[in-house]
């Protein structure tokens, strides 16, 4: 098959889609491969590393959109792109369509093949694909926290992990799975005191299994949010429900109740944001103050560090890559309940429930579209 990786155009996205490793290996099966030129040069790839790996560079990421038969991509179509996309391409990149309606009618209209990294699961339930990405943005999300805390940010000017004869912050982490592990491992390290809020016992046991007394566990139906959110300096929203928006765990009337200068991460704002105050930010621009609060809100956390975070991301994309390129889209599919889950729009067909739901669309089961 044609496969073509065109350069990311949402703005500080400067991760790709493929590396020259990746192109090397699917060259190697048969496939040929167009990289947009300089594509991969601010994650570090430079086009004679591509050509050495044996793809093709192409001058216009139109070209691209025209000649291949699969689009592999990071971040969700923008809208020029959405317009490149042909009937019967496949396109495969992060979607979290739930939070956007325009790219979704888009995808329905362009009769398309789109599947979406982040709702392929793997036979325990969970998300490999979005798991590399998350756990990037899970340790960022401290971080940025920290630095935010800072007083000429904004902030309370509170050291995270304290200092001799001061207290160290309290950190709140909203959701126990990938993304609250990497914060805590984060937050732990740099010696602040960690509150990990999920709705699962059984979670929480592991994680207590991993961090023993450095975090405090908290199952979300046994406690008060409001009193942790009030004494919390640092919040890390990390939760998630595949596919679907994230649910608003910290309401506006609750931001009241926090100090002034502290600080919220909102990693959850490709879902919508599990803050109710949240809306996305980028890195030029990565903070706004609501009640005295900070809120940091960069919808392509993953895309500040684009080389670790392409590097990580590959290795979890390229086998089902390799899968769909090998076999076609339906055969890939069809064969693996795991992969026919990451379909979100198919021909002009929604299937993805979540997405239907919120929508107004026909939710079609995937399995039924690729007849």
């Amino acid at each position: 098959m044609r496969i073509g990786v065109p350069k990311e155009i949402k703005p500080q996205e400067n991760r790709i889609g493929l590396t020259p490793d990746s192109v090397k290996t699917l060259v190697s099966e048969g496939h040929e491969v167009l990289v947009e030129n300089n594509g991969g040069f601010e994650a570090g790839f430079d086009n004679d590393q591509y050509k050495k790996a044996g793809a093709k560079i192409i001058e216009k990421a139109t070209d691209i959109f025209n000649d291949a038969e699969i689009i592999v991509k990071v971040k969700e179509p923008q809208k020029v792109e959405v317009e490149m996309i042909k009937e019967n391409q496949i396109v495969y990149t992060y979607l979290h369509l739930a939070a956007a309606k325009d790219l979704t009618a888009g995808l329905v209209k362009s009769k398309s093949i789109n599947i979406a990294y982040e709702t392929i699961t793997d036979d325990n339930g969970r998300l490999p694909l979005l798991a590399p990405m998350s756990a990037v943005a899970g340790r960022m999300s401290v971080q940025a926290g920290a630095h935010c805390l800072e007083k000429n940010q904004k902030g309370r000017g509170v050291l995270l992990g304290g200092a001799p004869g001061g207290e160290p912050a309290n950190v709140l982490i909203l959701g126990g799975g990938v993304v609250g592990e990497n914060a805590a491992t984060i937050a732990t390290g740099m010696k602040a005191k960690v509150h990990v809020v999920d709705k699962s016992e059984a979670r929480l046991k592991q994680l207590v299994e991993m961090f023993g007394d450095k975090i405090i566990p908290q199952q979300s139906d046994k406690i008060d949010l409001k009193t942790l959110v009030a004494e919390a300096d640092l919040i890390v929203g990390g939760v998630l429900i595949p596919g679907a928006e994230a649910p608003k765990l910290v309401t506006k009337d609750m931001l009241k109740l926090m100090k002034r200068g502290s600080v919220i991460v909102d990693v959850a704002i490709d879902q919508g944001g599990c803050v109710e105050t949240s809306k996305p930010t980028t890195f030029n621009n990565p903070t706004f103050i609501v009640d005295n609060v900070v809120h940091y809100c960069v919808a392509n956390m993953p895309g500040g560090v684009p080389r670790t975070s392409t590097i990580a991301l590959n290795k979890a994309t390229l086998p089902y890559l390799i899968k769909l390129a090998n076999k076609g889209y339906q055969k890939a599919l069809s064969e693996d309940k795991n992969f026919l889950a990451g379909l979100n729009v198919c021909k002009g067909q929604v299937t993805y429930k979540a997405v239907a739901d919120i929508f107004g669309y026909e939710y079609i089961k995937p399995i039924n579209s690729l007849s």
